[in-house]
């Protein structure tokens, strides 16, 4: 499971290092590629197995269901793979870049089995609007059983 927070910079190739300590998990458990797509206000980098576990699901999703196209549309369409290179790197298309807002300042954050890559300012805000509904969000968690 991928967790901790890291902060990087990005490089105007579009090149991030990943963090070690992830890509030692995908080492161990996965492989060198990881697939990067758009999710609110973030990208979202899935390990390939991963990925497919989440494809098989996707694809008993009723396509009748407005909400289940909307979404599959938004994901799919910026999904991207992209290989480790030999110097712990990975490089995110543009139209990702732009998505996210990612331009020198990111941080990437693991999230159990993903890992989420955002601009340090959107983290930022993100993480100051949960501070404030921490407690509201417990109990929202507390009971789903968490």
């Amino acid at each position: 499971m991928f967790k901790g927070r890291f902060e990087h910079t990005i490089d105007k190739k579009g090149r991030i290092s990943v963090p070690s300590r992830f890509r030692e998990i995908l080492k161990d458990k996965y492989d060198d590629r990881l697939i990067i797509t758009n999710f609110d206000g973030c990208l979202v980098a899935y390990p390939f197995l991963e990925w497919e576990i989440f494809e098989q699901k996707a694809a008993n999703l009723s396509m009748l269901k407005k909400e289940a196209t909307q979404f599959l549309r938004f994901f799919y369409s910026g999904a991207a793979e992209c290989a480790i290179d030999k110097l712990g790197r990975i490089v995110i298309p543009q139209v990702l870049r732009d998505y996210a807002k990612l331009d020198k300042d990111v941080v990437m954050v693991g999230a159990l089995k993903r890992i989420e890559i955002w601009s340090k300012s959107r983290w930022d805000a993100v993480i100051a609007r949960s501070q404030e509904n921490f407690d509201e969000i417990s109990s929202v968690l507390a009971s789903m059983g968490l």
